[in-house]
């Protein structure tokens, strides 16, 4: 392990403090950061998504922000491949790479030794599949995978779409069922050594409330003409950009589908939602270093708590 580079991760649910414990520590520690959120990739999604502005980012150099045209589909693959790059020239610079962001798949697939094969052809069978289970259902897509993989069919459930596909796709792209394919990928090495830091609150309500008032703080800053000039320039409803937590209820508004008090309801609720994802995807970890808030973030005590667990010897 002493020749794998050491990065440091800073995540947790959203609106936890992420980017700018993230800033702090690159100051402290000569760190450039890695972004790991699925949406700050595109162009244009900036308000709805807590794009740190040039001001927040407080002159440390940022990776991974405001590369992708919100038309495009951008996969798992793509991002663990640009990502990696990233963080190689980070360290050919003798700086640490500090990977921000709650996106808990990017982080995980970024960090293991996962490759993905195919991308193009990742992308375009996935969605031929997704065809399928719709057409077939759920039942005869899911006997299709027994056949090949009883041990996966086995735990899923025909109407989980998502995994259903997947399964089938990673067959068909590798010749390698995704139970094998997984444990290959649990056996690999790990491409970099983290010392992942995961930031919360002791109390949920006063997260929740932390979420409420960012959401009214984005729609004072001109979310809904965010969303409206998106609509304008192309993205489809169904685009991955456009699926966004606030942006879809938006749109939805904006078309005159629901009023825009029930968006911000959905809004706010959804973000609740996804903060719970984000926890319960990181409580199957042993290896994070919690730091969790009072009523609100202590930066100063973070430093220097942050610090020290990062360059905690090997």
């Amino acid at each position: 392990m002493e020749d794998v580079p050491l990065v440091a991760v800073i995540t947790g649910p959203t609106g936890t403090g992420k980017t700018e414990l993230g800033v702090v520590l690159a100051r402290e520690l000569g760190g450039e950061i890695v972004s790991a959120d699925s949406m700050q990739i595109y162009r244009g999604l900036d308000i709805g998504t807590a794009k740190p502005t040039p001001g927040e980012q407080g002159g440390i150099p940022h990776h991974m922000l405001d590369f992708v045209d919100p038309r495009e589909q951008y996969s798992v693959a793509r991002y663990v491949e640009d990502a990696a790059e990233a963080i190689r020239s980070i360290l050919a610079r003798g700086a640490l790479p500090i990977i921000v962001g709650g996106t808990g798949l990017y982080i995980d697939s970024l960090v293991s030794g996962r490759t993905f094969s195919g991308v193009d052809g990742e992308l375009r069978r996935r969605a031929e599949l997704g065809a399928e289970y719709d057409a077939q259902g759920g039942d005869e897509m899911l006997r299709r995978l027994r056949l090949i993989d009883p041990e996966r069919a086995a735990i899923l459930s025909p109407a989980d779409r998502r995994r259903i596909v997947r399964a089938l796709e990673i067959f068909e792209l590798t010749g390698k069922t995704i139970t094998q394919h997984d444990a290959e990928t649990r056996a690999l090495p790990p491409r970099f050594r983290a010392r992942t830091i995961a930031l919360d609150f002791k109390n949920r309500a006063d997260l929740y409330s932390r979420l409420d008032s960012r959401v009214d703080t984005m729609l004072e800053r001109g979310l809904v003409d965010e969303v409206r000039s998106l609509m304008a320039d192309g993205p489809g409803r169904d685009s991955t950009a456009m699926q966004a937590i606030g942006y879809k209820e938006i749109a939805l508004s904006l078309d005159g589908e629901i009023s825009l008090e029930e968006a911000v309801r959905r809004i706010k609720q959804g973000t609740r939602n996804y903060a719970k994802r984000q926890l319960t995807w990181l409580r199957r970890r042993s290896d994070i270093h919690w730091i969790r808030w009072d009523t609100v973030p202590d930066f100063d005590f973070a430093r220097r708590n942050s610090t020290e667990y990062i360059t905690l010897p090997i």
